[in-house]
């Protein structure tokens, strides 16, 4: 089977956030899986292939001139870079003032039709679209191979003005909204199954609370709508053998949590006390709630508890977590920006894992987090619902602590009761084994994928 996979992101090549990841890590498994995958990814930097392949594509004038290189790069990653006027930018969507660029619509209207140019040029069995930057490729494409549109985020769906409709060559009607254009709602009209990226997020973005004014259109979608969780790379996320760590360890022999925590804590200029360290690694950003932890700062003391954070994002949010760090340096560290490796070594020593999302779609950090042994404490929504068992209202098989509301109310009760299970340290350790014993591998996502694959396409088996 031959998929023509396209997406604004892929790691390692181009991550700014959980699509990147969730781009490769299904894409490699799909690969391992026997399904033929090429990945069209926008040409942002100019990134040297090996053994490439050129070809014109044959877009519409406004996105013209257009091509395409497939190769692979130093390190073997196959790849089909897609050039069109305006997409070569130092980030993919953000100026450095942190707004976005004023021409990301054609930018991104361009990648599109360059992706539909592809389409036609490959005839793949399947085409694979991601989110509203690769949605308008099916303005141009009539008929479409049979079509899957996954939606890792409803919060960007690409609105823009009228204007664009008389450079979309087809389906006009299913792209306008209110008088605008919407390169999302369009695919989701049209693409023959739509995929949410967790069963709770696919129930969530049905309702008004949930769904960013298009749940009514997602309605219209009835059972073509499927939520299917992410899965990790459990190979980069694997405390037996992660290169970042002081020590290895496995959920048969949890000291090692003990001597990475202590070696957390001297890096971070933490000093040992009694209590839990407690671990944020996020986007700074409202959708993540990390101002719902700002209000609890004052109290770790009275808890027990200590918080590292790592994250960048929002100024007013950095400053101050900074802030905070500066006046209770025992207490609070904060570190700006995005380091993997210290990532690596926040999950290994954070006793805890704080994720208070206002929605999350799917979260890949609470499994990675899991993965190590740290225990989640996040808010009740989307892919956290699916992937963290309440350790209070399933003593059993408890992985974490749930809190019921993006409160931070509702977030001081769930630390209270997170720092109550580690103190018990039978109760703790259960559950960190628990976490740590669950498959947040890619094999049964993408096997999902390509049984939705065969639906849409007809096909028997992958290469069949």
């Amino acid at each position: 089977m031959k998929v023509l996979f396209a997406t604004a992101e892929l790691a390692p090549l181009v991550r700014v956030g959980g699509l990147a990841a969730a781009a490769a890590g299904l894409v490699d498994e799909l690969r391992r899986q026997g399904v033929d995958v090429e990945v069209a990814l926008p040409d942002y930097s100019g990134l040297v292939l090996l053994d490439e392949q050129v070809v014109d594509l044959d877009v519409p004038a406004w996105a013209a001139p257009a091509r395409a290189r497939r190769g692979h790069t130093a390190d073997g990653l196959d790849v089909t870079l897609v050039d069109v006027p305006g997409i070569w930018r130092p980030h993919p969507y953000l100026q450095p003032s942190g707004e976005g660029w004023w021409d990301n619509d054609e930018r991104f209207f361009r990648f599109s039709a360059a992706v539909a140019a592809l389409a036609r040029s490959r005839r793949p069995d399947v085409l694979h679209l991601n989110d509203w930057h690769t949605a308008s490729a099916l303005a141009h494409l009539d008929p479409a191979p049979p079509t899957m549109l996954t939606i890792h985020t409803l919060g960007y769906q690409g609105t823009t003005n009228a204007g664009w409709l008389p450079a979309f060559a087809y389906h006009r009607s299913a792209f306008e909204w209110f008088g605008a254009v919407n390169p999302l709602v369009g695919a989701i009209r049209l693409a023959d199954v739509v995929v949410a990226v967790s069963p709770t997020y696919a129930r969530e973005i049905l309702t008004p609370e949930g769904g960013f004014g298009v749940e009514g259109v997602l309605r219209e979608r009835g059972e073509s709508l499927v939520g299917i969780l992410n899965g990790i790379d459990t190979t980069a996320w694997d405390p037996a053998t992660d290169p970042h760590l002081p020590v290895r360890y496995d959920r048969t022999d949890l000291a090692g949590k003990d001597a990475n925590r202590a070696a957390l804590r001297a890096e971070l200029g933490l000093p040992e006390m009694p209590g839990a360290l407690a671990v944020v690694v996020s986007r700074l950003v409202d959708q993540k709630g990390i101002d719902l932890v700002l209000p609890l700062l004052p109290l770790l003391e009275r808890l027990p508890m200590q918080l590292a954070v790592l994250g960048d994002g929002d100024a007013h949010l950095a400053d101050a977590l900074a802030a905070a760090a500066a006046a209770a340096p025992d207490r609070v560290a904060f570190s700006r920006g995005y380091d993997e490796a210290l990532a690596h070594r926040l999950f290994a020593g954070g006793d805890l894992f704080v994720m208070p999302s206002r929605f999350e779609p799917c979260g890949l950090a609470q499994m990675q987090a899991m993965r190590y042994g740290a225990l989640p404490v996040v808010t009740d929504v989307g892919g956290l619902h699916d992937t963290v068992v309440d350790v209070d209202a399933n003593p059993s098989a408890g992985t974490g602590v749930t809190a019921a509301r993006p409160t931070s109310l509702d977030l001081l009760d769930a630390l209270h009761r997170a720092a109550r299970a580690h103190a018990n340290r039978p109760r703790r350790d259960a559950m960190r084994r628990r976490g740590m014993a669950i498959d947040w591998s890619w094999r049964e996502p993408a096997s999902a994928h390509v049984e939705l694959y065969r639906r849409i396409a007809g096909a028997s088996a992958p290469g069949g």
